[in-house]
């Protein structure tokens, strides 16, 4: 029976994400690796990708289909934990998958490195999956401990590819009906041509929309956008 890892703070709870619920655009091959991972395949797979391309919904969807599949798995987000929350990784290598969003926000903090090297350790004499995010190459990381780089460019590395308009346009509109709402074409369109266009803060800008039609009681309208994202 897996041990339950030692975590010393409260983190990150994982997501409800699925992998049906991510339109893969230029990624259907890095999703079926995923898919793949939840069950079996590489020991350590590397996901580069720009912020706000997904990767923190393949992560957790990998973790949530490994569970529907009968096995253990750890998801966790290292964008906002301390260096004293390193020492809850013991016993991480009992978990069938492990997944660490972010690995780029911790790396040149050498107690960490050193925590991660020890666990990609024990997982691979164990044969356990490990999948690690991060918005940077792992050429381009400042590693306080060559021997994690080393260790980290044994496995797999996979490109995250942003979406295209098109996608973008397809995320929008699956979001907005998975809310119920009627997202009119023109304001899609608006959604698409204001600030970042990341997916993450279109679907925030859309969620604004979305609450504020809620509150007035109006229709979304490309007016109404317009007057929520004023302030960007």
């Amino acid at each position: 029976m897996p041990i339950a890892p030692q975590i010393l703070l409260p983190l990150e709870s994982r997501r409800p994400d699925r992998f049906e619920d991510f339109i893969p655009g230029p990624n259907q091959s890095l999703i079926s690796t995923l898919q793949e991972m939840a069950q079996s395949g590489e020991v350590c797979l590397f996901i580069r990708g720009p912020e706000g391309s997904g990767k923190s919904h393949l992560l957790n969807a990998t973790c949530n289909l490994a569970q529907e599949r009968s096995l253990h798995a750890f998801y966790m987000a290292l964008g906002n934990v301390p260096a004293t929350a390193s020492v809850g990784l013991t016993g991480l290598e009992e978990m069938d998958l492990v997944c660490f969003d972010d690995i780029d926000q911790v790396i040149g903090n050498l107690e960490w490195e050193n925590a991660l090297f020890h666990l990609f350790n024990r997982m691979r004499a164990g044969r356990r999956r490990l999948v690690i995010s991060s918005t940077q190459p792992l050429s381009a990381l400042e590693f306080a401990l060559p021997d994690l780089s080393s260790r980290l460019a044994w496995g797999l590395r996979l490109q995250l590819e942003p979406l295209d308009d098109r996608a973008k346009k397809e995320v929008l509109q699956r979001r907005a009906a998975m809310q119920g709402i009627d997202l009119p074409a023109d304001v899609t369109y608006y959604l698409l041509s204001r600030g970042s266009r990341n997916t993450a803060h279109l679907l925030g800008n859309l969620e604004a929309v979305r609450i504020a039609a809620l509150a007035a009681k109006r229709r979304i309208t490309v007016p109404l956008a317009r007057e929520v994202l004023a302030g960007e």
